[in-house]
Order: structure tokens, then C-alpha cells, then sequence
């Protein structure tokens, strides 16, 4: 394992963890000696495979934690805070807060009926952009980010190109942009970036449940100068990248991370 982060009793937050890019995210970051809290939403049944796959962080020597709790849910959240405050100690500090979270609403606008609703609308962005906002204010007001800290959350193509049923979520991503570069801004003079990652297609559990997502794929092979898709792994590196000191000088920016999927 190297060491990088080790010294400092540095944590990592991720927020969506137990799968996809957040999962990536939380193996590289352990292998590096980042500390590993991962807060994730999954049914029971899929826990004993998802826990088999924690043992891959665990392996790295590194300490961990993982709650299968909502991290949308305001009391949830602030119960959370308070374990994580006595998870890290006196001396412990946030490095990195990852958000992954998705949980959104991939409905039509219009068609056969169910057809998006003003509800789908607010649940989703909630739960994918504002979310963010709700734990970097948590985690401010606890005292517990490090004094040069790293916020990361990941966006799409979709904030900017219509794709059918993806209009709730694309508002998110929208929103979720806006909101990191405001974070950016306004939380600086406490030593804190924010930056997002726009991943290109990639085949995670999320992707795979948006309609006509063999089309995306397609599409995205196509275009790429690599002639392949974008993997976690790809995007698991560029936030460890974000996480070292060398990246002080890179926040409120929109990162692409999809191998030129977006020259063409």
C-alpha cells in the first residue's frame, strides 16, 4: 500500500459508495492510505455481496467504516455527522467529501403514462445535487474537513445534451455544477475546493437502468478517439488526483474524464 495519506489521518467520505464510481473511488483513495467512511442506500439482500466487496478496502490497512443508511434523509444525515465526529477522533480530518449519490427519476416527459411530475423533479434534484450542498454544510458546521479540503461530485454529459427520460436527472446535474462552483467560491477562504468530474458513459448499475442505454454506449464508442468506454477506475484516479496537495490550485471547474468521448 503507499502511504501518501496515511501520516495525516486523512478520511474520505463517499457518498454512494457501494458500487460504480463511488466504490472505485473509495478502493484507490484506500490505497493510498486514505481512510474510508462509505454511506450508502441498498437493499437488504444485496448487503452480503456488497460487504464481500468492502474486503477489498479493508485489505488496504486502512480504517473503515460503511452505514447502509439514506443519505438524503436530513435527521439521518445529522445522526451520521455525530458517529462520524467520534469515528475520527481528536485527530482525524476530512480530506476528501466524494458525492455519488443517484437516485433519481428516469421517466418521460411525455407518451404512455407514468410520465414525469413536478415531484420527480424535486426528489431528484435533492437527492443529487442539493445533497451535496447538505453534507459540505454538516461536515463545516462539525469542524471536521481538513484545512486544505477536497469536495468531488460527478456529473455527466447529460448536463448539457437532451437525452429521452433523463431530463430530471440532467436538471441535477445542472443544478449540482451550479452548486459546486458556488461551493467553491464561498467556502475558499477555509481552504476548501470543489470541483466535478464529467464521467464519460460508463457502464455502472445507474447507467444501466436509464431507457435505451445500449444507444448511449454505441454512441459513445463511436466518438471516442480511444474506441472504448470510460471505466470507474478512470474517474477513481482523477479524484485521487484532485485529493494530493498538488491540486490546490484546481477548484470550481468541470473536469472531463472520458478519454476525448466529448471532441467529437
Amino acid at each position: 500500500m503507499v502511504t501518501e495519506f496515511k501520516d495525516h489521518n486523512y478520511w474520505a467520505i463517499i457518498l454512494g459508495g457501494s458500487t460504480g464510481l463511488g466504490f472505485a473511488t473509495a478502493r484507490k483513495l484506500a490505497h493510498h492510505g486514505m481512510n474510508i467512511i462509505i454511506v450508502h442506500r441498498d437493499r437488504r439482500t444485496d448487503i452480503a455481496e456488497i460487504e464481500e466487496a468492502f474486503e477489498d478496502i479493508r485489505e488496504h490497512d486502512v480504517q473503515f467504516e460503511s452505514f447502509n443508511v439514506d443519505a438524503t434523509n436530513a435527521e439521518k444525515r445529522q445522526n451520521l455527522i455525530e458517529e462520524i465526529s467520534k469515528i475520527l477522533g481528536k485527530d482525524g480530518k476530512i480530506r476528501t467529501l466524494v458525492h455519488s449519490i443517484a437516485k433519481g427519476n428516469l421517466k418521460p416527459m411525455s407518451g404512455e403514462e407514468p410520465t414525469l411530475d413536478n415531484v420527480d423533479f424535486q426528489i431528484t434534484i435533492d437527492a443529487m445535487a442539493i445533497s451535496l450542498y447538505d453534507w459540505t454544510k454538516a461536515i463545516f458546521k462539525a469542524k471536521l474537513f481538513a484545512k486544505d479540503a477536497r469536495i468531488i461530485s460527478f456529473t455527466s454529459e447529460g448536463n448539457k445534451k437532451a437525452w429521452a427520460n433523463y431530463a430530471a436527472v440532467s436538471a441535477a446535474k445542472v443544478a449540482l455544477e451550479s452548486i459546486t462552483r458556488n461551493i467553491a467560491l464561498e467556502f475558499a477562504p477555509y481552504g476548501i475546493r470543489a470541483n466535478c468530474i464529467q464521467a464519460g458513459v460508463t457502464v455502472t448499475r445507474s447507467f444501466q437502468m436509464i431507457p435505451g442505454n445500449e444507444t448511449l454506449r454505441n454512441h459513445a464508442l463511436k466518438h471516442n478517439p480511444f474506441k472504448r468506454l470510460t471505466v470507474p477506475n478512470d474517474v477513481a484516479n482523477v479524484v485521487y488526483l484532485l485529493s494530493k496537495d498538488e491540486a490546490g490550485w484546481i477548484t470550481g471547474t468541470i473536469i472531463p474524464v472520458n478519454g476525448g468521448e466529448h471532441l467529437k
